[in-house]
């Protein structure tokens, strides 16, 4: 493998856990970022789920992330399949993505509606799932903020993430 590109959306974006090469901002049509996977582990507990992100197919969208260059495409392969495959959530997949330097191809990881952990939920019962659940990683609130914090600066817009923020700050802890 010559190149590994990766589209990150979410933590990806500010944990790739992988050496980066190169940074582009790229846009991947067609699907939407969304608080749509159910998280036992991670950022919630089987008693109290919390929610990541997932991108979920949606005509006419467009996610706005960042496409990352892999130093290593042979560890950082290997490397995202563990992180990321390791439930029942996401699919992978090597989709086109638009950067201002030109397309390129890049691996990212979707969910659909027939996955287990797929859970679409109106947004106030996402903001009380996230204000309340922890996980081993931590409480799924810093995930959320953590990851809009990170889009504020690279100047990507989210009015939807940064609704549901206002939200989960506005919930009892």
């Amino acid at each position: 493998m010559d190149a590994l590109w990766v589209f990150g959306y979410g933590s990806l974006i500010w944990n790739p856990g992988f050496v980066v090469a190169e940074r582009r901002l790229a846009r991947l049509d067609g699907w939407h970022r969304s608080f749509c996977m159910k998280s036992v582990q991670y950022r919630g507990t089987p008693e109290r789920h919390g929610l990541v992100l997932a991108l979920d197919a949606r005509a006419g969208a467009v996610c706005h992330g960042v496409a990352l260059r892999a130093a290593d495409p042979a560890t950082a392969l290997p490397y995202l399949r563990d992180r990321e495959l390791s439930g029942s959530g996401y699919e992978e997949r090597f989709v086109p993505l638009q950067t201002d330097q030109g397309e390129v191809t890049g691996l990212t990881f979707v969910i659909t509606p027939a996955q287990p952990d797929y859970l679409a939920l109106p947004m106030n019962l996402q903001a009380r799932a996230i204000a309340q659940a922890v996980g081993a990683r931590g409480p799924n609130r810093d995930y959320l903020f953590a990851t809009a914090d990170h889009l504020a600066q690279l100047g990507i817009p989210d009015p939807e993430m940064e609704a549901l923020v206002a939200m989960v700050k506005a919930q009892p802890l």
